[in-house]
C-alpha cells in the first residue's frame, strides 16, 4: 500500500510557522528609550514631589557643585543635567530618578558642604538685608564704607558688601555704572529687569558679582568679589549666596497701620486655615465688594468667613452679603493710568494660612498692563499711583508663587483701569479732598486704603 504523500506547505503557512518558532538569525531585542522619553519620566518623577522637595533637590545640587541655576522647583533640562551629572558621580543609573535613598544621600552630602562653609542666614542690620553667608569662609565681620555690611576672609581674598542706595538714586543708574568695561574689568553677564539687575564679570585676577533690587523701601543689594584661583571652589557658593537673598524679608508683613490699626475681630477673621488667598476686594459698600480675583473657578468664596448671597458681573466681580462686610467703603481720589509711571499695589497674600497685607511697587507698561513683582493673592487689588489716587485693578494673578534666588520676580500683568469700571462701582467710591492727597508716602497710602482692602479666599 502506497504512503500518503505529505501535503505542500503554502506561503502563509510557511509564515506563521516562522513567525512562531522565530528566526534563529535575528533575536527579538528590547528598544532602548529615546533620550526624550528619558527626559520625560525624569520630568515626571521630579514633578510628583512636592515644591519643598523640588527646591531642596535643586538647592542641594548648588552645594555639590552640580547646578548653576535658581532653586524654583521648575524642571528643565539644566535640572536634568545636574541631576545626571551626580548621578554619574555617585555611580547611579544617569536617568534624572533620584530614589528615596539618593536623595538622602544627596541631602547629606549637601548639608555636609553647608556645614563646612558655615553657611547661614543673617539679616543685616545696616541695610535692612536678609541674606546667607558662609561664615567659615568669611569670618571678618564690619560695615563697608557705604554703611553697608561687610564680610570677608582672613586673608581678604574673598569679600561680600550689602548695600542701600541713596535715596536718589536710581535702579538704571546703578546698573549703567556696574555694566562700565574697562580695562582689565569684562562685564560677563547682565540682565536688567523693572525691580532689580544682576551683573557679574572677571577683573585681570579676580571675579565679581553685583546684584541690586528695587522696592518701596528703596533699593537694595549685594556684592561679591573674589580671588580667581578661588573661583573652582567659591563658584557654587555665589550661586547659594544669591539664591538666599531677599532684599526686602519684611515686605511680606502687613502694612504699617500704628495710626489705624486694625480692630481685633478683623485680624482674627483673616485667619484662613481651611482656604486659600484668591484675591483681593475693595469694599464699595457695606456689603458690597469688587474684585478681579478669578471666583468663576471657586465653589467655595469667603470674604471674613461670610460668603457672599450673590455674585454679580464678571471681571470685574460684585459681592452682595447679606450682612455687613467688616471693611470700609473706599474712599480715594480717581487718576489714570500713565505708561512709565511708578506705580503701588496694595493687596493680599496667604502665608501660613493667615492673609497679610503687603505693599509692592510697579511700573506701569501700558494704559492696561504693568510690571511688578506681584504674589498669588493681589488679583484685584487697587493700583495707586505716588498721589495715591487710584488708577486701577491688578488682573488676573496665577496662583503659583515663583521666585528667584528667593525674590518674586517682575512680571507683566493686566490691569483694569479706574476710566473701564463701570458706572455703578465707581460711583460707590468716595472721593477725597484735594489736601489729603498732595505727595504722601507709601505707607500713608496703605493706612488710608487699608481699611476698605479685605482678602477673598477660596474654602477647601
Amino acid at each position: 500500500m502506497a504512503r500518503p504523500r505529505p501535503r505542500a506547505l503554502t506561503l502563509s503557512s510557511f509564515m506563521l510557522a516562522a513567525l512562531l518558532v522565530g528566526s534563529p538569525s535575528q533575536p527579538v531585542r528590547a528598544q532602548t528609550p529615546s533620550p526624550e522619553a528619558i527626559i520625560d519620566a525624569a520630568r515626571t518623577a521630579f514633578e510628583a514631589l512636592a515644591e519643598a522637595d523640588r527646591k531642596a533637590i535643586q538647592d542641594a545640587l548648588i552645594w555639590t557643585g552640580d547646578y548653576s541655576g535658581v532653586a524654583d522647583g521648575a524642571f528643565g533640562r539644566q535640572t536634568f543635567a545636574a541631576l545626571t551629572a551626580y548621578q554619574r558621580r555617585a555611580q547611579q543609573p544617569p536617568n534624572g530618578i533620584l530614589t528615596p535613598q539618593a536623595r538622602a544621600a544627596l541631602g547629606a552630602a549637601a548639608q555636609q558642604a553647608r556645614n563646612a562653609a558655615g553657611f547661614t542666614l543673617v539679616d543685616d542690620a545696616n541695610t535692612g538685608i536678609r541674606i546667607g553667608i558662609p561664615t567659615k569662609l568669611l569670618p571678618k565681620r564690619s560695615a563697608n564704607p557705604s554703611g553697608g555690611g561687610r564680610w570677608q576672609s582672613a586673608d581678604e581674598r574673598l569679600t561680600l558688601d550689602t548695600r542701600s542706595a541713596p535715596p536718589d538714586a536710581t535702579l538704571q543708574a546703578l546698573y549703567d555704572r556696574s555694566v562700565v568695561q574697562s580695562p582689565g574689568r569684562v562685564v560677563t553677564y547682565k540682565v536688567l529687569r523693572p525691580d532689580f539687575f544682576v551683573v557679574a564679570g572677571e577683573t585681570a585676577g579676580g571675579k565679581f558679582y553685583i546684584r541690586y533690587n528695587s522696592g518701596p523701601e528703596g533699593l537694595r543689594g549685594f556684592s561679591i568679589g573674589y580671588d580667581k584661583a578661588l573661583a573652582p571652589q567659591f563658584d557654587r557658593i555665589v550661586v547659594a549666596i544669591a539664591n538666599s537673598f531677599t532684599p526686602f524679608p519684611a515686605q511680606a508683613t502687613p502694612v504699617p497701620v500704628s495710626q489705624n490699626p486694625i480692630p481685633a475681630p478683623q485680624q482674627a477673621q483673616n485667619k484662613l486655615p481651611a482656604s486659600v488667598v484668591i484675591g483681593t476686594g475693595i469694599a464699595i459698600g457695606t456689603s458690597q465688594i469688587v474684585t478681579m480675583a478669578p471666583i468663576g473657578a471657586c465653589k467655595d468664596v469667603q470674604v471674613s468667613g461670610l460668603k457672599p448671597r450673590q455674585i454679580r458681573g464678571q471681571a470685574p466681580f460684585v459681592l452682595d452679603f447679606a450682612e455687613p462686610v467688616k471693611a470700609q467703603p473706599l474712599k480715594v481720589n480717581r487718576g489714570n493710568l500713565v505708561e512709565g509711571a511708578s506705580l503701588l499695589v496694595i493687596g493680599f497674600v496667604g502665608e501660613g494660612g493667615e492673609a497679610s497685607l503687603i505693599a509692592l511697587s510697579a511700573r506701569a507698561l501700558a494704559p492696561d498692563l504693568l510690571s511688578g513683582p506681584l504674589q498669588p493673592g493681589t488679583s484685584g487689588a487697587p493700583v495707586f499711583d505716588l498721589h495715591g489716587a487710584l488708577v486701577g485693578l491688578v488682573g488676573p494673578v496665577p496662583t503659583k508663587r515663583r521666585t528667584i534666588a528667593g525674590v518674586t520676580p517682575a512680571s507683566s500683568y493686566p490691569v483694569v483701569p479706574v476710566t473701564d469700571l463701570t458706572g455703578t462701582i465707581w460711583d460707590r467710591i468716595g472721593q477725597q479732598g484735594e489736601s489729603e492727597t498732595q505727595n504722601p508716602k507709601m505707607a500713608d497710602i496703605g493706612r488710608a486704603v487699608q481699611p476698605a482692602l479685605v482678602a477673598i479666599s477660596c474654602g477647601s
